[in-house]
């Protein structure tokens, strides 16, 4: 087996993102800003200083999704996914998330703002949502699949490893 693939697309992508204000930088969990966003370096530190300051910075109170909404979004990946030929591997809609493993000969980051686009059009048509609350943070996190046994873990972490242990590629 090999340990690289060199096509010009990996195997599929890990893509998430998360709802607006549920995860502020200074956060006790750590968090990533712009200026600390390399793959295996350090989180940001917790800070309580800085979480209070982005609390205030906020236009609106977080949102978080129930079962309803959750349905709404995850309906709306897979019309993405259908509509534009995505092969959708895995998908796990969360009350202040969303994990979707994707394969596509596409860059991810359209296919994130596509996701979080018709997740918000289908939220506000649905009534579920305000016309004036933005549902998700700023980007999001997509994370390239370039080996299939990446692809398996990455499905694995998206339906049953929802718990305190982030995703990671590194081998056990």
């Amino acid at each position: 087996m090999r340990d690289f693939d060199d096509n010009e697309f990996p195997q599929a992508y890990l893509i998430t993102f998360r709802c607006y204000g549920t995860w502020l930088h200074g956060d006790a969990r750590g968090s990533m800003d712009r200026k600390h966003n390399i793959y295996g370096t350090p989180k940001l530190d917790s800070n309580r200083q800085l979480e209070y300051s982005d609390s205030k910075q906020r236009k609106h109170l977080a949102i978080t999704l129930d079962a309803r909404q959750r349905h709404v979004v995850e309906v709306a990946v897979r019309e993405v996914c259908e509509y534009r030929k995505y092969i959708l591997r895995a998908i796990n809609v969360r009350t202040n998330h969303v994990h979707a493993v994707v394969t596509a000969a596409h860059k991810p980051e359209p296919m994130l703002d596509s996701f979080k686009s018709y997740a918000t059009r289908a939220l506000r048509g649905g009534g579920l949502l305000s016309a004036t609350a933005k549902p998700w943070a700023r980007h999001g996190s997509t994370i390239y699949l370039w080996k299939e046994q990446d692809v398996t873990k990455a499905i694995e972490y998206v339906l049953l490893g929802q718990g305190d242990e982030l995703f990671r590629l590194d081998d056990d």
